[in-house]
């Protein structure tokens, strides 16, 4: 008896801008080939395009795995291993996943893929990183030892492209640039005068001068982070001084996020390059000086202006002029922080607002205001049969698929009834063998699909949605809950839009309601009171995304103007 034709995945993979699409053409070239000559259909093709191997999140991966859980094939098949995962862990937990679905690996190089492959090939390809990354390196610190860029380019500087004797480019080759060099004399003259970093870059933005991000200056960019040698007035390059390896960045394993971390000063790769410097020593140790006063400074610096704990509607207030941030700006109000830090070219919103103003306001609309009686009830109804018709289109699939099946088992076993009376095998061995793909395709797509159960949601969960953060709010003053009661009322917050007041001088506050986290609390706070049992409610929440989905937009009570 033949084998049956499977249903083969395609899935490749290229990792850097350097390298070309036609990476991705050659092996989905090669892995055709393989699945031609082994019998098999291409059921789907993935591919990512300039990412690395190293991270779990590539768009086109993460969609393979979902299809593979869905039952729409029954192979993967890909050039080599490391296209999959570069990481040990992530090849390892990949290969898992597959099993546990019945979908078997093949690459073209190895064949189908085993245990011993995972723990032999996966190491490789992580020693394989380690091993590039350590070459890398070497070479960067051999460029940054002759005084060349080891990476990235400085503002006041242009990339020098010159060719060698022998005809290759040399690389890292760095000149001054006339005109930024000019601004950054300016720059570092302004602040020596006393000038403060806002003030400069209200300045260069009136002007329109152009920012190194190409956008808009910041008090930031300018002053940066003197411990990290970032913003103007620490880049020691102006000073004909160039630092190599200071920082080393790592990415989270939770999220594939890179994030950066300072190296002690014994790893620094420091070279003296006095052609590239732009200030001159005096001016220098000027700056270099008012920043050391400043920092030791003690009490006269505003405790407002250090680091400090977040406040319970931080990172959540938005300008309702130009997008940007609301931030502290004394011990006790909130003010713009691009009208501050870049001037009125970028934003003319100069109006402030108390702490306690902007947080009695904001509270007071989550217990009284969100969440209207009236809206939940209709959203209760819609929502309710939405879902409903959803989960019995869903039951009406699954019977589908249970007739199907039941009816591929009866076929078959007639046949094997036929073979048993003396019917030659030969002539219904096809049949026989199609009949069995099909259940084999069925029984997982089954297996996949639970059967539904009904959702119910009450309009009551209103009240108990207003007791709650009644609760949570009184839970502010009371140091044991103070901190779980900060993150779930900011959890029912998306964002705070300040605009100036048409009237007077105040703010117009728009609170924009987080309706997944609204109907969370409201649904948890109404099970707790009529004794639900938990995982009925967490089925029906565990997905913000399709709450926000079929609520859509005429949920009015996720938004209130106070």
């Amino acid at each position: 008896m033949s084998q049956p034709r499977l249903r083969a995945a395609i899935y490749a993979r290229y990792s850097t801008q350097l390298q070309r699409d036609t990476s991705i053409e050659d092996q989905i070239r090669l892995c055709r080939s393989m699945i031609e000559a082994r019998g098999w259909s291409v059921e789907g093709i993935y591919s990512d395009h300039a990412v690395s191997g190293q991270t779990q999140h590539r768009p086109e991966f993460q969609r393979l795995q979902q299809d593979a859980s869905g039952g729409a094939f029954d192979v993967i098949v890909t050039e080599f291993l490391d296209r999959l995962a570069r990481d040990l862990e992530h090849t390892a937990s990949f290969y898992k996943q597959m099993n546990f679905l019945d979908v078997p690996i093949f690459t073209v190089s190895e064949g189908e893929i085993d245990l011993l492959h995972v723990g032999f090939k996966g190491t490789m390809n992580s020693l394989f990183i380690k091993d590039l990354a350590d070459k890398t390196r070497r070479g960067l610190k051999g460029r940054a030892l002759k005084g060349k860029s080891a990476g990235g380019k400085s503002y006041g500087y242009s990339i020098r492209n010159q060719v060698g004797a022998d005809g290759e480019l040399i690389r890292g080759e760095r000149e001054i640039n006339p005109e930024e060099a000019k601004i950054v004399r300016r720059i570092f003259q302004d602040y020596a005068k006393g000038l403060s970093p806002k003030k400069i870059a209200d300045a260069l933005n009136t002007e329109g001068v152009p920012a190194p991000s190409g956008r808009h200056w910041g008090a930031s960019t300018i002053h940066g982070n003197r411990q990290r040698g970032s913003g103007i007035l620490n880049n020691e390059l102006y000073n004909g001084r160039q630092i190599w390896n200071r920082l080393r960045y790592v990415k989270v394993p939770q999220t594939g996020k890179r994030i950066s971390r300072l190296n002690p000063e014994s790893e620094w790769t420091i070279t003296e390059v006095p052609e590239l410097r732009i200030i001159d020593p005096e001016l220098w140790e000027a700056v270099r000086s008012r920043q050391g006063a400043l920092k030791t400074a003690g009490t006269n610096v505003p405790v407002w202006d250090r680091r400090r704990p977040k406040t319970l509607f931080s990172g959540l207030m938005a300008c309702g002029c130009c997008g940007g941030g609301f931030a502290k700006i004394s011990k006790d109000s909130f003010g713009c922080s691009p009208a501050r830090n870049k001037g009125a070219a970028v934003c003319s919103n100069k109006r402030t607002i108390k702490q306690t103003d902007l947080e009695a306001r904001v509270l007071d609309a989550l217990a009284n205001h969100l969440m209207d009686p009236d809206a939940v009830q209709i959203f209760c109804e819609e929502y309710t049969a939405e879902r409903n018709r959803l989960k019995a289109a869903a039951a009406g699939n699954r019977k589908e698929k249970e007739q199907a099946l039941a009816r591929a088992r009866r076929d078959h076993q007639k046949l094997v009834d036929a073979i048993i009376a003396g019917i030659p095998a030969d002539q219904v061995k096809d049949r026989m063998i199609e009949l069995d793909t099909r259940r084999q395709q069925l029984e997982r797509e089954l297996a996949h699909t639970p059967a539904p159960a009904p959702v119910v949601f009450h309009p009551s969960m209103a009240e108990a949605y207003r007791e709650r953060v009644s609760r949570l709010i009184r839970s502010l003053g009371s140091a044991e809950g103070m901190e779980e009661a900060k993150e779930a009322l900011r959890a029912l917050v998306e964002r705070i839009v300040l605009t100036p007041a048409a009237e007077g001088t105040g703010l117009d506050l728009t609170l924009e309601g987080d309706l997944a986290g609204l109907l969370r609390l409201a649904a948890a706070a109404e099970g707790a009171n009529t004794k639900k049992a938990p995982d009925s409610l967490s089925e029906a929440f565990d997905m913000s995304e399709e709450i926000v989905l079929v609520a859509g937009a005429g949920f009015e009570p996720a938004t209130f103007r106070l």
